[in-house]
């Protein structure tokens, strides 16, 4: 079998979550003896094409002229993808076409119907969710087109049931188009490497580290976080925080650190690379995601690889990744109260931190691992070719149609 898989990201492009699931599915289908080609956007320094971990990569660079905003440099660069696909295809036969988000929907439909390859999409997250609705022109363009994608593929992946929730009640899409499959983690990613700096660095060696690494962005609630911190430290007043990341929140959180006047307790590291992300999960006593929207939540499976005790907000895909005082805790979404009760129970209930390592890890090994999502993935793929062999037969077409249909009245009676 051989896969397209179209991205707008891939290492080393990272803008977030995606580039590193595209790099470990794509990598572990390619060990299952899959064929796997992904053509990305091109960044400086990366090659436009090479072979990585038995993954074909194909990189493309974005038209060089001026662009009045994003949405039109995504329909710019989704005219050099074309441009780059249909050589490509021309060339080798492809199985499916699997597309990652609005980004290349314009490729993927115009590459599904002038091919005639049946095309698959993952969508990782969706604009109304992002933004809690669609305030104006620009969200409502880009969710027309997560719909349009949605609607042009055979199926529809998602990381969660909230996301299958999701995607049924913005988009109207059959139950029996969703495929839910959650993202996965490589413990290995995470074992520690010499850095060049130091706990001492960034914490003295008595004080408590409550970690966050990811955007800074509205919806993953570092706000909140930094709201916590008075009340965690009228209790425990050798706590410092360390917020790793960086994005548009950014002078948003530094002023209202100032604020609360804990920003001598906080430290904003901006960028960390992996070995210094690890380091810093090495060092840490708890790790707090606490956001206000996760269509998943790929951060807190990291952190349970890397063996931390993890807090999530009890919302989106989080909910679904944690049993409470099992493998981590829960607090109330958007309480920050509640928030800062959690980290104190990790400081101070002896034995907790041991016991939620010790289960997070074991759920990260059999939960989430690659093998089975890509496993799970290529189940997909066959089910789809499955679906256009028949599809050609107008008897089974037919049936096809009708069994659909006898789903969804038989899901409402």
């Amino acid at each position: 079998m051989r896969i397209l898989m179209l991205s707008w990201e891939y290492p080393p492009k990272s803008i977030g979550g995606l580039a590193q699931h595209l790099y470990d599915l794509s990598r572990t289908l390619a060990n299952l003896n899959i064929e796997v080609h992904v053509l990305t956007c091109g960044t400086q320094g990366a090659k436009d094409f090479e072979k990585i971990n038995k993954v074909y990569v194909h990189r493309v660079m974005p038209y060089d002229i001026s662009s009045p905003d994003f949405v039109t440099w995504v329909s710019q660069f989704n005219v050099a993808m074309l441009e780059k696909a249909i050589p490509l295809i021309t060339e080798l036969n492809f199985d499916v076409l699997h597309a990652h988000d609005w980004l290349v929907a314009y490729t993927a439909r115009a590459l599904k119907h002038s091919c005639n390859i049946p095309l698959v999409c993952t969508i990782h997250a969706t604009e109304y969710g992002r933004n809690y609705g669609l305030h104006n022109n620009t969200q409502r363009h880009i969710s027309d087109i997560e719909w349009w994608l949605a609607y042009e593929s055979w199926q529809v992946i998602c990381c969660s049931y909230y996301m299958e929730r999701e995607l049924e009640n913005i988009f109207q899409i059959p139950e029996d188009k969703i495929k839910v499959i959650p993202n996965g983690v490589n413990p290995e990613n995470f074992a520690i490497k010499q850095h060049s700096t130091n706990r001492e660095d960034y914490a003295s060696t008595d004080e408590k580290i409550v970690f966050y690494v990811g955007r800074l962005v509205r919806e993953k609630g570092v706000q909140l976080l930094l709201d916590s911190a008075p009340k965690v430290l009228s209790r425990h007043p050798n706590t410092k925080f360390i917020i790793s990341g960086k994005g548009p929140h950014m002078d948003a959180l530094r002023h209202q650190a100032v604020q609360l006047n804990v920003a001598h307790k906080v430290y904003f590291t901006g960028y960390v690379d992996e070995n210094l992300r690890n380091s810093l999960y090495s060092w840490s006593d708890v790790a707090v995601f606490p956001s206000l929207y996760e269509p998943f939540g790929i951060v807190a499976i990291e952190a349970m690889a890397a063996r931390v005790p993890v807090i999530v907000a009890d919302t989106g895909g989080l909910s679904e990744i944690i049993v409470h005082n099992s493998d981590g805790l829960k607090f109330y979404p958007g309480n920050a109260n509640s928030l800062a009760d959690m980290i104190l129970k990790i400081f101070y209930e002896p034995g907790l931190s041991e016991k939620l390592d010790r289960n997070a890890y074991q759920k990260v090994k059999q939960r989430f691992n690659w093998t089975s999502i890509a496993n799970s993935t290529l189940s997909v793929y066959r089910n789809v070719l499955n679906i256009q062999r028949n599809s050609y037969q107008p008897f089974n077409r037919l049936n096809l149609i009708s069994n659909r249909f006898s789903r969804i009245f038989n899901k409402y009676q």
